[in-house]
């Protein structure tokens, strides 16, 4: 009997040495992510950052559009549609919007008893939503769920989705960067684990990638303008010429898509598709590649309507939420609801903003935009797109106060070259096209005093445009493609320039080697038109083939080219690995 007391002892014994061994023994919980960049979750911590995307698109389309909304005055239904997004919601919107959440692995942490509990924190609580795999689908942790984590989930190990619930809009209030950390308690023991993540930037595409849809505008019914914003009878016109010269020219560059979409009956004269966004592309490493979302940055522009209506956010843009926003596609705005002149609004279109592609300096290529001391862009405009792309497309600011329109993409457009860089700039020269009005004998327009002084001034201004991308580049001045353009003074400010023949670098590359140009209407001589020979010509000896787009009533008349009235999503597979 005494050696059996004995035997029971010596096993209590044993049993509560080992249960006090295991409630002291340190725990480990460890918090993994992607830091390498390979598309997979780490086997071991790693000392970089994650990445995760700014989930702003709409992945079951559940975010509605009504035709009130597209016509209403002031602002209400712009925050509103703006505000409707995946990232809105606590919830994971279904398998698209799942394969849009960045992956985070926490490995079953052993040791612990039933009292234990977890929590996530993360130091910009506001700026991601985590979620964690329960079952076939995800339940909200943080912030909805206040980072709680069960001891069975301790035990059991977890995934974890995070999303990013908007954009860097201000790079000196927020980075991008997160640091998620993890605490496990069970008693006195405690494990803290901490990883880093980075928001993708979004990113400008450029125009060397080859587009993949063509968008422009069509008419509609109705008078298709308000009255306070009367436009020319007539105008616009030449639809059909204008839409079937860029389908030819698509289609002959085997873009595989274009599509024409009608505004509403009180909107469809406001064609500047290019001018109520910009593209650009968000991105991160996945399991066998790379996730990518298009985010089309909305334009700065508020119209005044007159009489008792608020000011409103241009309404064209509203369409990107009717016809565009969906899975994969996202939308931003950011922009300073206020009164304004028509001539300074125009500064704040899209039109205006433009990029240069990679080059040593730079691996994703530049924001390009105009501004001047007179008629400036909007600031918190211009705060979003200097802070979304998070330093690595700094921007390049050209002078275009001179211009009616006042827009960048007047007088230059990135095109390919034979030089190392694989680029160049193509701009408008008037002093090229004064001569090949002289040598047309053209005796009018050589006569007219107003005309040929305006393109003097005009040189001058590009001149200087010129100066600052070359220090801005590295350019040669030899490696600048001219083309012919007449500039005249505006109509509305005779101090202000606008093209007086269509402005060839005002159209749209379809791939690096295929550009659908304006036609431009130029002198004519043995029965050439000589500013499309010399076009053709200059664009030729840099690999680019010419599509010429009549214009002329469907945008050039009312201060803009083929450019202007259209936009394009392009393959942007060539700089989304901008991690690397």
């Amino acid at each position: 009997m005494t050696k059996m007391i004995t035997a029971v002892c010596t096993v209590l014994a044993a049993l509560t040495g080992a249960s006090a061994a295991q409630h002291t023994a340190p725990i480990t919980a460890v918090l993994l992510a992607d830091t390498d960049h390979d598309g997979e979750v780490d086997a071991r911590p790693g000392a970089g950052e994650a990445i995760f995307l700014p989930n702003l698109d709409d992945s079951e389309r559940r975010c509605e559009v009504s035709d009130a909304d597209l016509d209403a005055s002031g602002s209400e239904p712009d925050i509103r549609l703006a505000a409707c997004n995946d990232a809105a919601d606590a919830r994971v919107n279904g398998e698209h919007d799942s394969a849009d959440l960045a992956r985070l692995r926490l490995p079953a942490v052993r040791g612990i008893g039933e009292a234990a509990t977890g929590r996530l924190s993360v130091d910009a609580q506001d700026k991601v939503r985590i979620f964690a795999r329960q079952g076939a689908g995800f339940r909200p942790v943080l912030p909805e769920g206040d980072g709680l984590l069960t001891a069975a989930e301790l035990r059991s190990g977890l995934e974890f989705g995070v999303e990013g619930r908007d954009a860097v809009r201000d790079i000196g209030t927020w980075d991008g960067l997160v640091t998620i950390t993890l605490t496990v308690t069970d008693g006195a023991r405690r494990s803290t684990s901490r990883v880093r993540l980075r928001e993708a930037p979004l990113l400008l595409q450029n125009d060397l990638q080859p587009a993949v849809e063509v968008l422009a505008g069509k008419p509609g019914t109705g008078p298709g303008a308000p009255p306070a914003l009367p436009f020319p009878d007539g105008l616009p016109g030449g639809w059909d010429e204008f839409s079937r010269d860029l389908r030819a020219a698509t289609s002959a560059a085997g873009v595989r898509s274009s599509r024409f979409v009608a505004g509403t009956s009180q909107w469809w004269k406001d064609t500047w598709w290019q001018d109520i966004f910009e593209p650009t592309t968000a991105s991160m490493p996945v399991p066998g590649g790379v996730r990518a979302m298009r985010v089309l940055v909305r334009s700065g522009n508020v119209l005044d309507l007159g009489g008792d209506a608020a000011p409103t956010p241009r309404p064209l843009g509203r369409l990107l939420f009717r016809d565009l926003r969906g899975p994969g596609v996202g939308v931003v705005q950011q922009l300073t609801l206020t009164r304004r002149d028509h001539l300074t609004d125009l500064r704040n279109a899209t039109g205006n903003v433009e990029s240069l592609p990679p080059d040593a300096d730079h691996p994703q290529g530049r924001l390009v935009y105009g501004t001047g001391r007179i008629r400036r862009p909007d600031p918190a405009f211009i705060q979003l797109l200097t802070s979304m792309g998070q330093g690595l497309q700094p921007p390049v600011v050209l002078d275009t106060d001179w211009l009616m329109v006042g827009h960048v993409d007047e007088t230059m457009h990135v095109v390919r070259a034979g030089n190392p860089r694989g680029w160049t700039l193509m701009v408008a020269d008037p002093r090229l096209a004064t001569r090949l009005v002289r040598r047309a004998g053209d005796e009018k327009l050589l006569g007219d005093r107003a005309l040929m002084s305006a393109n003097a001034r005009a040189a001058e201004h590009i001149d200087g445009q010129i100066d600052t991308m070359l220090a801005a580049t590295g350019l040669r001045r030899s490696e600048i493609v001219q083309v012919p353009v007449l500039f005249s003074a505006s109509e509305v400010d005779p101090s202000l320039l606008k093209a007086y023949t269509p402005g060839i670098p005002n159209g749209l590359s379809l791939t690096a080697h295929e550009f659908a140009a304006p036609d431009p209407h130029g002198p004519v001589a043995g029965g050439r038109d000589l500013f499309r020979e010399a076009t053709r010509k200059a664009l030729a000896s840099q690999g680019v083939h010419v599509r010429w787009v009549e214009d002329l009533k469907w945008a050039h008349l009312l201060g803009g080219e083929v450019h202007c009235a259209t936009n394009a999503l392009r393959d942007t597979r060539s700089t989304a690995r901008w991690w690397m």
